[in-house]
């Protein structure tokens, strides 16, 4: 017989103030953290107890980009360490959107590639694009993360590797 108990997953959604958490609307043990240097004292007592974090950085904004390695990985590894990371490109309309690149002269959006490689270089789970704007890829992300803490991926490793034993005489 099934349970009917249902597992309660904190999901903690980090990074740069106003690069799109509080947009990211989904029904789900969401706890948005506020990004400004004002709450940095306060900010990691949402940390205790989570299951995986969003960390989030605007696809318009290589300050985020880069305070993904500067700030937010250190102070999650102090936190909270060895808890999965999702990470989420977020404003992905904005990449393409010509009225607010010249409106932004000299921006350099942040690529598809560049994201996957800062993904590999902090040892995210995953890497999403997503827009709250259009909704696009939104439930990709909270997707990524519930699967991350449901099954995660070293479980994953270990039953193929297992599986390709073998059996010693």
């Amino acid at each position: 017989m099934a349970s009917s108990a249902s597992r309660f997953i904190k999901c903690v959604t980090v990074g740069d103030g106003a690069v799109g958490k509080t947009c990211t609307t989904v029904n789900l043990g969401l706890w948005d953290t506020a990004g400004q240097e004002d709450y940095n004292r306060l900010r990691p007592l949402s940390y205790r107890g989570a299951d995986v974090f969003v960390l989030a950085f605007s696809l318009v904004s290589r300050a985020s980009y880069e305070n993904v390695l500067k700030k937010w990985i250190p102070e999650l590894q102090h936190y909270a360490p060895g808890v999965p990371v999702v990470l989420a490109g977020t404003k992905l309309d904005l990449r393409e959107d010509k009225h607010y690149l010249a409106d932004h002269p000299g921006l350099v959006p942040v690529t598809t590639a560049q994201g996957e490689e800062l993904r590999k270089q902090i040892g995210a789970s995953f890497y999403i694009e997503c827009s709250s704007k259009t909704q696009q890829n939104v439930k990709a992300v909270f997707d990524a993360a519930i699967r991350v803490v449901i099954k995660p991926p070293q479980k994953q490793k270990e039953k193929k590797k297992k599986a390709n034993r073998g059996c010693l005489v």
